[in-house]
């Protein structure tokens, strides 16, 4: 009953489709690649772009719902493993990121336009438009699902970014969005008759925005808890950081905090530069352990090896490493700007701590370092936090979410459904 759309198929996309595919709620899933690890054509590939589509895997019971639109973004990843970025450029390339949410936008408004039986259509943002056009036309329900916060608090955020830290500027992608896309983003939330965001910061954020649709507040869920012994740390702290390498992240003050604490801390990075030149950030990645990709498994592993993870954002939607970092037994420094205040107990699984201080930080990060039975303490306390918090508990609010939305569009019809 439901059309479900996005382009590329990250782990909380992943679950809502799970969701509405186990409530019977699903009509199609539109994406650009689904993937089958276990097609014969796999073992052909290089092991570089092998690991890159086993990411764009979905549930087999997903598999008969699945439509997809591949051209494009076969193209860009394809363009991107040969190091070819002319036809990439930020919103304006035809191989772009933002051209294949376009296109699959599209694709799937055409779709809906031909479809009987669908009682909903459910997107994301930037890739909701003419999808939420073509359902407004026959009066149809439309879900938005908004993973980030709303675009004016970012900007402003990043606008007192590029004064504070004017090297960091160039790690500020999201700066660089046009008017039109702006504008864009604004049209498709003031046709979401729904909007579901992950994290009270999230709703917070689109408090002076212009819309007329409720907003439900629904938590992703964590990975399967690790059942190794937790046992204490003799040694230097080990801290890691998993994310994107840039500003909106506020690396920079974390950087500054690692570098208050001298040789007490062992830091590790685990993420993409989504800029070149940054000079800060360069030197820090000569200067630290620094891993540029790994495999989701590989990732929960090495959460395993370290003592805590810091998470600084200065915008977040929710900070899905937050929970993945808790089910490894890692306690987790973050910020209000992020799902930390509704995951996080304070001094007892993490600590949430003021944007922009490297102070703050350094504090938290000494106080774990010097006091071992604390630091056992916080990491079981944070395996507990994250077992109580699974990808079920996710699927379940979001299926009923999308049940009632029906129901209350079509008592009739969806009342006398088997």
């Amino acid at each position: 009953m439901i059309l479900f759309s996005h382009p590329t198929g990250n782990e909380n996309v992943r679950q809502a489709a799970l969701a509405f595919q186990d409530a019977g709620l699903l009509r199609e899933f539109w994406t650009c690649l689904s993937w089958n690890p276990e097609s014969p054509a796999n073992r052909l590939l290089p092991a570089r772009f092998r690991r890159q589509l086993s990411r764009r895997s979905f549930h087999p019971a997903l598999r008969p719902l699945i439509r997809t639109a591949p051209a494009r973004e076969m193209g860009r990843l394809l363009a991107g493993a040969m190091g070819v970025s002319a036809f990439s450029q930020h919103e304006t390339g035809p191989l772009s990121i933002d051209a294949v949410f376009a296109g699959l936008d599209r694709k799937v408004a055409g779709r809906l336009r031909e479809l009987a039986n669908c009682r909903a259509v459910y997107c994301y943002e930037d890739g909701a438009l003419e999808t939420f056009r073509a359902a407004k036309q026959r009066s149809l329900p439309r879900l938005y699902d908004l993973p980030i916060g709303y675009w004016r608090v970012a900007q402003q955020i990043y606008a007192e970014e590029r004064t504070r830290e004017p090297e960091w500027t160039m790690t500020l992608s999201g700066s660089r969005d046009s008017a039109g896309k702006l504008a864009r983003k604004d049209e498709e939330l003031k046709l979401a008759t729904s909007v579901v965001v992950a994290s009270s910061f999230t709703k917070e954020t689109l408090r002076g925005a212009e819309f007329s649709a409720g907003v439900t507040v629904i938590p992703y869920g964590a990975p399967a808890v690790a059942d190794r012994a937790i046992v204490s740390n003799s040694g230097n702290l080990r801290v890691l950081y998993v994310g994107s390498l840039g500003q909106r992240k506020g690396l920079s003050y974390l950087l500054r905090a690692i570098d208050l604490l001298g040789r007490n801390v062992e830091f590790t990075l685990i993420g993409k530069k989504v800029a070149d030149g940054c000079r800060p950030l360069e030197e820090a990645l000569r200067r630290h352990h620094w891993i540029p990709t790994l495999p989701h498994g590989e990732i929960l592993a090495q959460m395993q090896r370290h003592d805590v993870l810091v998470l600084p954002s200065l915008f977040e939607g929710f900070g899905l490493v937050i929970l993945e970092a808790m089910a490894q037994g890692l306690p987790v420094i973050t910020t209000a700007h992020s799902a930390g205040p509704d995951l996080v107990s304070e001094g007892v699984d993490g600590f949430i701590v003021p944007i922009r201080s490297a102070e703050a930080i350094a504090e938290k990060l000494d106080r774990l370092a010097g006091n071992p039975n604390l630091l056992e303490e916080m990491k079981q306390a944070a395996r507990q936090k994250a077992a109580e918090r699974r990808w079920k508990s996710y699927r379940d609010s979001l299926s009923q979410m999308a049940r009632d939305v029906i129901l209350n569009s079509f008592p009739i019809s969806y009342g006398a459904s088997p």
